[in-house]
């Protein structure tokens, strides 16, 4: 054919595979000016469609000619098929000719089957009828004569058979029998309710008591109303005497008279079990609900007692809490005597408390108004309970000592908030609960502070307490910090949702961390002040007339031994393996600061004195990375912690820059500033003089001359590290000077006090000194001030968080004197000062202890609960 549109021939695209009609058409139509040949296209493919026609067609007719076979097989094919269905038609008709004369033969079947299925319910309502006569007939006869035995079994026996024939009270004979029944049952529960009363009446339940106990079976047969009407009638003519005697308008009605109001209820229990029990089924729990309707009638009486009593202005305080104590002690023997199953202590904290309770509030509740008093009363309760433990000896010297114990007065607090949340809670859980949580956190501070705390500082006198008081003092600090967060979440429990944000104990818990802060110091003080001969030699040593280095110095030994000595004991008590890093961490940290406060107190010290100062520290630092396997019994000694060495290597090391500075002779006197320039790295003249000092160079020309020298090369230095900075230059640069950073003021020579004193010939170490301790920045631990352990308490935040922190330049740990444990008048500071101090302090000790979360240096995450730290542990 011709091509269309000047495009695709016609027949090369309808032939395509991937015909496309709507490409096709844009192709033809490609511009609007070749619409008018849309009929003309249309006719040539109506004509090619014709054509296409023609040649299926003529196909058709060659393919016949070519294989007649194969119609002759269409052709049978079709045959088969039409047989096979007229079979299958023929199939389909005799089977429904098959049923229906099945259907036909067994219809006679079904209505025979049918007829026996209804004559056997006949003949069965027949026999249920002539049943439920028969029985009713017996029923009324027994009745009458009070055989409430049989008669029980009567009446479940035809109000079961009553119950089939609930479908055919149409029928007017079984509707007739059924108000008969009805009328049965009604005539037996009044008869058996009168029997009742008049045996009551007469005082004859003695002698009928078989007989009201068999009628108690009639009544559980009759139902729960049945049962309900008697238990009432019983509970009001129990209680009928009691509400006459005790009106809460009487004299005997009042809170004065609250005991014989549970002693008369008392007897009427005995009389109940002695008498009674045997006539009621045990399952009814008569006693239960005789019980709480005695309950019910007394808390309304007190209600309104307490409102007349309030609002006359004539309530007295003392009679409402010994009435209030008494009803708590009576609704928890009611609770205990009808608990379901044996149990703890309905006090105790870590119990099933969340279990429902019969008795909780059942009187209580009408004091609820009137709580605060009562929360007043265990605030003074408490005060005297704390005035008790401050007198009280800490441990008993007769008994053996355990490193795990603690102070016995500790669990004796918390055994006392455990039974006032318990009581407090049955009564209310709202601002009552909520007062008695803030007073629990007052006397948990007053505890700290003046049994803990006065026990670690003030007690026994400068000296302080032994170690075996301090550990026990630790482990206190460690038990109520634990059961402090317990509390707190146990009162959360407890308490009114919308109240629960107010409850806060934690202030409480990190002064608790303070105070085994402070213990920790304590016990790092004890070994200072063995160590006191140690320093004495040492600083009586002439180390300018030093010829010769040797192993190490006489003192060496001695102090080596006055350090073990103690340590051994103390690490023996630390059971807990944080708090023996943060003693071993103290202690190295004090070691080190008070041998570099003695190497300024040797003075003059030579060369070779320095060198030989240097040898010593190198034992020390030594003896003491050994110290955690100080009572190890393996031999050889087990490998000291890794992160414990390098620990003691990082705080020894700031002894190695001034030994080896001191190491430098002062001829030539560039070698000397350079040597300072190189290892203490700073840029104050009166560090550098410091070390004039200590190498014995009196002030004047000599002296004068090192300065100026100082000064010059100090400018130097600090011009080529700005130029450096400036330049940005890399730190690869050749220039070393350049490449040092200097800093403002030493961190070693800064705490350093250094009196003026024109001789140098050791006059000074025959004196006392005062001890050098740091309070380190990764370690803030408590420091220890002049004025005494007390002191450093008061004055360790102002150290910690003072307006003026030191910078990375500066002193990165402030030089403060030690402590002597004990300083008289430390009260008169404040109790306040103290309780928020040891809170900073607590907060710090805590980040490095890992505990509550914080990953620690003492040991990771941990929860600082020990094997004394639940709540409900009963001391």
């Amino acid at each position: 054919m011709p091509r269309i549109n000047g495009g695709v021939s016609q027949s090369d695209s309808l032939d395509s595979d991937n015909y496309d009609p709507i490409t096709h058409l844009n192709t033809i139509f490609s511009t609007t000016s070749t619409l008018p040949r849309a009929p003309t296209i249309l006719t040539a493919l109506r004509a090619h469609q014709d054509d296409l026609t023609t040649q299926i067609s003529s196909l058709e007719a060659t393919q016949t000619a070519a294989h007649p076979s194969h119609l002759t097989s269409i052709r049978s094919t079709q045959s088969e098929l039409a047989n096979l269905f007229s079979k299958i038609d023929a199939v389909r008709s005799r089977a429904q000719e098959t049923e229906r004369a099945i259907t036909t033969m067994t219809a006679d079947i079904k209505r025979l089957d049918s007829t026996k299925r209804n004559l056997t319910l006949s003949m069965t309502a027949l026999k249920r009828l002539q049943m439920l006569t028969t029985a009713y007939e017996q029923l009324v006869s027994l009745g009458k004569s009070r055989q409430y035995r049989e008669c029980a079994q009567l009446l479940q026996a035809v109000i079961q058979l009553m119950a089939h024939f609930k479908s055919y009270r149409s029928i007017d004979q079984i509707a007739v029998l059924s108000r008969n029944v009805a009328d049965c049952q009604r005539e037996l529960l009044e008869q058996v309710c009168g029997d009742f009363e008049e045996a009551f009446a007469k005082g004859e339940v003695g002698a009928k008591k078989g007989v009201l106990g068999e009628a108690c079976k009639v009544l559980e047969a009759l139902g729960d109303n049945a049962r309900a009407r008697l238990v009432t009638w019983y509970c009001n003519a129990s209680l009928r005497e009691y509400r006459s005697v005790f009106r809460g308008t009487d004299e005997a009605g009042s809170l004065d008279n609250i005991s014989r109001r549970y002693a008369w209820f008392n007897r009427l229990l005995k009389t109940y079990d002695v008498e009674h029990s045997q006539i009621f089924p045990p399952y009814w729990k008569v006693n239960e609900q005789l019980a709480n309707a005695f309950c019910e009638s007394t808390r309304d009486d007190f209600k309104s007692i307490l409102q007349r009593a309030s609002g006359g202005q004539a309530l007295n305080v003392d009679l409402l809490l010994s009435s209030l104590q008494e009803t708590l002690d009576f609704e928890h023997s009611l609770e205990k005597k009808f608990a379901a199953v044996s149990r703890p202590s309905m006090d105790s904290i870590m119990s099933s408390d969340d279990r429902p309770q019969v008795f909780g509030q059942a009187i209580s509740a009408a004091f609820g108004p009137y709580l605060s008093l009562w929360v007043e009363a265990q605030d003074r309760q408490l005060a005297l309970m704390i005035s008790k433990f401050r007198i009280q000896q800490l441990r008993n010297t007769d008994d053996e000592f355990s490193s795990q114990s603690v102070i016995p007065s500790s669990p004796e607090l918390f055994n006392f908030y455990r039974l006032t949340l318990a009581q407090c809670a049955k009564l209310s859980t709202g601002k009552q609960l909520l007062e008695l949580s803030q007073t629990f956190a007052k006397y948990l501070d007053q505890y700290s502070q003046q049994v803990l705390f006065y026990s670690l500082d003030t007690r026994f006198g400068p000296q302080g307490p032994p170690i075996e008081d301090i550990i026990l003092i630790l482990n206190t600090a460690d038990y109520c910090f634990t059961t402090c967060s317990q509390l707190e979440e146990k009162i959360k429990s407890r308490i009114d949702t919308d109240l629960k944000d107010k409850v806060d104990l934690q202030s409480q818990a990190d002064t608790f961390m303070g105070l085994a802060s402070a213990a920790i110091r304590s016990l790092v003080r004890k070994v200072e002040l063995d160590c006191e001969p140690g320093w004495r030699e040492m600083r009586n040593t002439a180390w300018s007339r030093l010829e010769n280095v040797s192993d190490q110095s006489s003192y060496v030994g001695e102090l080596l031994k006055q350090i073990r000595t103690p340590s051994s004991i103390i690490l023996k008590h630390l059971h807990k393996p944080q708090y023996a890093r943060a003693f071993l961490d103290n202690l190295v940290e004090s070691l080190t600061n008070t041998y570099i406060t003695s190497i300024s107190q040797c003075r003059p010290v030579s060369e070779v004195g320095a060198e030989q100062m240097l040898l010593d520290s190198y034992v020390l630092k030594k003896a003491l990375t050994d110290l955690p396997n100080i009572n190890s019994d393996e031999r050889p000694p087990p490998t000291p912690n890794q992160a414990y060495a390098k620990r003691v290597a990082q705080t020894t090391l700031k002894i190695d820059p001034l030994l080896k500075t001191l190491q430098v002779r002062p001829q030539p006197p560039e070698a000397l500033v350079q040597a300072y320039l190189i290892h203490i790295a700073d840029t104050n003249e009166a560090n550098f003089r410091k070390i004039l000092d200590i190498k014995g160079i009196a002030k004047g020309r000599e002296q004068n001359s090192l300065v100026d020298l100082f000064n010059a090369h100090r400018i130097k230095e600090q011009q080529a590290q700005d130029q450096q900075e400036a330049a940005s230059a890399s730190s690869n640069a050749t220039n070393t000077i350049a490449q040092r950073r200097l800093v403002s003021n030493s961190a070693v020579l800064a705490p350093l006090q250094i009196p003026s004193s024109p001789s140098f010939a050791n006059s000074n170490n025959s004196a006392p000194h005062p001890f050098s301790a740091t309070v380190s920045a990764s370690t803030p631990n408590l420091p220890a001030l002049a004025t005494g352990f007390a002191s450093g308490i008061l004055n360790a935040p102002r150290d910690l968080f003072g307006a003026a922190t030191p910078t990375s330049e500066s002193t990165t740990n402030a030089s403060v004197a030690p402590s002597r444990v004990g300083t008289p008048g430390v009260e008169s500071a404040g109790p306040a000062v103290v309780t928020d101090n040891l809170r900073n302090i607590g907060k710090f000790f805590r980040r490095d202890m890992g505990i509550g979360g914080f990953g620690g240096r003492f040991g990771g995450k941990g929860s600082g609960s020990g094997e004394r730290g639940s709540l409900d542990v009963a001391r």
